[in-house]
């Protein structure tokens, strides 16, 4: 069979380090309703300030960790798009960009004009976010509406804590928790607190969005809140690599703007653990399965530089999933059970 086609998607970069094409980037993402939930005026007002300095700033950032064969990002997503194909005997495998091309109005066109009838549509974010998973699915749900294409869609979930996603973040990590370190940082992606308040206060008004572990969310919070659902993952990780609590803990990196953000920050770990005499630590970011400017340059570089800065000696991050053969298979094994529909 070959009607059944496998769309990963991503969120995306810009097409080159030039002002222009980051400005471009970055305008289409942040005047996303998702990602900046304001309304329309307040919105263009609030990116408009925004793209007055911060499209050079990005483009000094992206440079900085730029390959030859192009943006990290795209480039790793495009090998594990080619590691894919063996592990999916349905169809074809395409890949696709919330911003920034390859798009996904594109590649579903060019899917439908293969004649496939089935997409498996895989988000690559293994915790639920409006900002990341609802955007992907409504931009999907968007093109088939306004091109009237009669495709039958799945939609794979959040996998924040499917073995399959968990054993391959374990196995990746293994080689790194082998050497000397004092300490494992996990640093998730950050958002607004008010992205989680306004979809898990109908469900449960007194959510504690400080709490230091996921033990007593229920399980209809879980589905809803991000952060909930990072701890989960951070728990479910140690546990299965054997770290002891002292051992390992969680923040979120990725700030933008003056609003209030999930807690503990990034930055703000790195002085402490600094401070508190770590001198090797490791730093793993499980929200992002390829890696890419909050990787590479965000923790990589300027994270490294800080944590020395404050006292410490070296900070090692573990590379993300890529285009590991055992993601692979997970990823696959993880999209032949996807259910949700578009």
């Amino acid at each position: 069979m070959t009607d059944h086609a496998l769309l990963l998607v991503n969120l995306g970069s810009p097409a080159s380090t030039d002002v222009a094409d980051v400005r471009g980037y970055l305008d289409q993402f942040l005047m996303d309703p998702y990602v900046v939930d304001l309304p329309w005026p307040l919105r263009r007002l609030l990116v408009s300030l925004i793209l007055i300095k911060r499209p050079a700033q990005s483009a000094h950032a992206y440079a900085s960790i730029w390959w030859p064969e192009g943006s990290p990002l795209i480039v790793i997503s495009r090998q594990l798009q080619d590691t894919m194909c063996a592990h999916w005997p349905h169809g074809p495998v395409e890949l696709a960009m919330r911003y920034g091309e390859p798009s996904i109005e594109a590649a579903l066109l060019g899917l439908a004009a293969q004649g496939v009838q089935r997409v498996t549509l895989a988000p690559l974010y293994p915790q639920f976010a409006e900002s990341t998973t609802t955007t992907a699915i409504a931009e999907a749900r968007r093109v088939i509406a306004a091109h009237g294409l009669g495709l039958e869609v799945r939609v794979l979930a959040p996998f924040y804590d499917q073995p399959e996603y968990l054993d391959a973040l374990a196995a990746s990590a293994r080689p790194y928790l082998a050497q000397d370190f004092d300490h494992l940082l996990l640093s998730f992606h950050g958002l607004p607190e008010r992205h989680i308040r306004k979809l898990v206060k109908p469900l449960d008004p007194q959510h504690d969005l400080r709490a230091a572990d996921s033990r007593g969310v229920r399980a209809e919070v879980l589905a809803r809140c991000y952060r909930s659902q990072c701890l989960r993952t951070a728990e479910a990780f140690a546990e299965r690599v054997g770290l002891r609590p002292e051992q390992w803990s969680v923040s979120f990196q990725s700030r933008l703007g003056s609003d209030k953000w999930i807690e503990p920050y990034t930055e703000t770990r790195l002085d402490e653990l600094a401070q508190q005499g770590v001198k090797k630590l490791l730093v793993m970011c499980p929200a992002f399965v390829a890696d890419c400017i909050e990787t590479l340059e965000e923790i990589g570089m300027r994270g490294s530089e800080q944590f020395e800065a404050a006292g410490g000696e070296q900070l090692q991050l573990v590379p993300c999933l890529n285009n590991q053969e055992q993601w692979a298979a997970a990823l696959a094994q993880l999209a032949e059970r996807a259910d949700g529909r578009l």
